[in-house]
């Protein structure tokens, strides 16, 4: 009697081991690192881009590119972003910041722009966008190229002035 009641338990406790250890070893899917929006982003040293894409004029000759830094280390860093025709930017951003660049017509006031003049893609294709500070190495991302056709981005298209 003893003895059937032990195998009982062994039994119990090796289904119940094999069928809640089954994701010990299985990835986890939090863990791991996807482009939830139409951008795409990657990291340089503290600093982390995301969401990077460029929303072209209705002529498609000029472009904005809207991506968000965020500098998670403890001083202020120089980021260049240079662009695949040789053209570059500097933006500062500050220590433990997270800006925005963006050219949402609504909330001009509270993002800068930065303008790519001529925009030598065409919509609908990626271009190669490197992003570097100081020493670190850079990294490239190829960014979409869209248009404010859908709604979302109907208020980043370039304008005649912004240009």
């Amino acid at each position: 009697m003893r003895s059937r009641f032990a195998a009982i338990v062994v039994l119990a406790a090796a289904v119940a081991l094999g069928t809640s250890g089954c994701g010990l070893l299985a990835p986890q899917a939090t863990t791991i690192h996807y482009d939830a929006s139409d951008g795409v982003s990657g990291s340089v040293g503290d600093v982390d881009v995301r969401n990077a894409l460029i929303i072209a004029g209705e002529d498609g000759a000029v472009g904005h590119l809207v991506v968000t830094l965020i500098n998670n280390g403890t001083s202020s860093h120089s980021v260049t972003i240079e662009f695949a025709d040789g053209t570059s930017t500097d933006v500062m951003i500050e220590a433990d910041e997270v800006f925005t660049f963006s050219a949402d017509a609504e909330r001009d006031d509270e993002y800068e722009n930065i303008v790519i003049d001529p925009l030598t893609v065409q919509v609908g294709s990626t271009t190669e966008v490197f992003f570097q500070y100081g020493t670190e190495t850079g990294v490239t991302l190829d960014v979409p190229v869209y248009t404010g056709e859908l709604e979302e981005y109907s208020t980043l298209v370039p304008t005649p002035e912004a240009q």
